[in-house]
């Protein structure tokens, strides 16, 4: 370690900033923010020194800068000159402010742009949500040392209060009544009980996933999971987290719907943060609804964390928008899941509306779904698309009319997860003159 990093308060003190413009400006900015008196100069006067507890350098004459190092080195005030690492005394971080929290990054001046870059994937990791948090805690401060002089005591329970279900209220904006469930944590001994986040995977690939969604991931004890989950996806989850894999196929289901409501309700009761993880969005045909109710009726904690949902990123990866001013005003998105062997979808108002039409999981119903668009008035010339494992890097589709689509697409599947998409929009993505595309 070349630097040691350390954190000044400076409220209400003296800085002086040497230099003038936007680079002098962009160097106050910070030191007013922790409450510092700034005076700008243009030129250097040693007199300018007096009162002061750090000086900084940016865009001013050189000799004036060589003058202020030298002056306030001899004066044991640290000193930093903009990209001049040999007059400094300390290297200026790139910062990540999350107040109260205040996280640094330093190349020792070495490489700031890439000093610039690491902080841009921190801040990505953690939400202004943290700062809200850590306020939160500090409300609590005096209360929790009186309840808890212990001090072994007292971090095990902010450990757990600061990752549970009260600090994930402050995640999802309902500070209220985190504070509440913190209070209330507070005052009696703790019961266990765990909370559910019905979490969206997106469609495959880790990287179409959401900041929170990772994050839970790799806070959980328990990830119950689907089979359309990547294991890139995976590999983000805690390696000492257990993993139920609740799998179904159609007609081949390793665990019906009603028993995974019941395992997410008992994995809660014995006090654990329980991942559901679904592919896609859980609130989009991932029955994430029957598993909400379950909870709710059972008196279990949940938040749902949303996904990138498979007819979007089919549609991206496809360069097919799902809508176009020119001539797709609406997405309909339907399941190609049959009752009874018979597809139960109203398709009148589907014709009708004549826009984009999403069918997920409709390749074994597609002759169905084509017979019934056709007999409400569907043009049988209306572009239409088989996208399969969309999201992925193994996405790959079958273009055409929804009539080769029903006579070539049962060869073509390889049966991973398919999306059927229908429109005019279909035409306008870029490989719109090719039948069959590898994507």
């Amino acid at each position: 370690m070349r630097h040691l990093p350390i954190f000044l308060d400076l409220t209400g003190r003296m800085a002086l900033v040497l230099g003038s413009g936007e680079p002098a400006e962009r160097k106050a900015a910070p030191l007013r923010s922790a409450g510092a008196r700034v005076a700008m100069r243009m030129r250097f006067d040693p007199s300018d020194l007096t009162g002061c507890v750090i000086a900084i350098g940016a865009n001013a004459p050189d000799s004036d800068l060589q003058a202020l190092s030298q002056a306030a080195q001899a004066l044991g005030i640290p000193v930093n000159v903009v990209d001049r690492p040999e007059l400094c005394s300390f290297i200026s971080p790139a910062i990540i402010d999350r107040d109260p929290i205040t996280i640094a990054v330093s190349s020792s001046g070495t490489a700031p742009v890439l000093a610039r870059l690491i902080r841009g994937r921190i801040e990505a990791l953690f939400p202004p949500a943290y700062g809200r948090l850590a306020a939160m805690a500090e409300r609590f401060k005096l209360e929790i040392r009186r309840q808890l002089p212990d001090l072994a005591l007292r971090r095990r329970v902010l450990e757990r209060l600061l990752t549970g279900p009260a600090a994930e209220l402050v995640f999802a904006g309902r500070e209220p009544e985190a504070e509440a469930l913190f209070a209330a944590s507070l005052k009696e001994e703790p019961s266990p009980g765990g909370m559910v986040f019905l979490v969206g995977g997106g469609p495959g690939d880790a990287d179409l996933m959401t900041l929170r969604a990772q994050r839970l991931l790799g806070e959980a004890d328990v990830i119950v999971h689907d089979r359309l989950v990547g294991e890139g996806v995976l590999d983000m989850a805690r390696r000492d987290a257990e993993r139920i894999y609740v799998g179904k196929r159609r007609a081949n289901h390793c665990l019906s719907q009603g028993d995974i409501n019941a395992l997410l309700v008992r994995l809660a009761q014995e006090g654990r943060k329980v991942v559901r993880l679904k592919g896609g969005d859980p609130f989009i045909f991932g029955r994430g609804g029957e598993e909400a109710e379950a909870l709710a009726a059972a008196g279990v904690a949940f938040e749902v964390v949303p996904g990138v949902t498979a007819a979007l990123a089919c549609a991206a990866q496809a360069r097919i928008p799902l809508t176009h001013r020119e001539t797709t005003r609406s997405v309909t998105f339907i399941t190609g899941h049959t009752k009874e062997g018979r597809l139960d979808v109203d398709f009148a108002p589907l014709v009708a509306l004549g826009g984009t039409i999403a069918v997920y999981m409709g390749v074994v119903s597609l002759p169905q779904l084509r017979d019934g668009l056709f007999a409400h008035g569907l043009d049988r010339q209306m572009p239409a698309m088989l996208i399969e494992r969309g999201g992925t890097a193994r996405q790959r589709g079958l273009r055409g009319t929804l009539d080769r689509l029903v006579e070539d697409g049962p060869a073509w599947s390889t049966g991973g997860a398919t999306l059927v998409l229908i429109g005019k929009s279909v035409e306008r993505g870029i490989h719109a003159q090719e039948s069959h595309i590898p994507i």
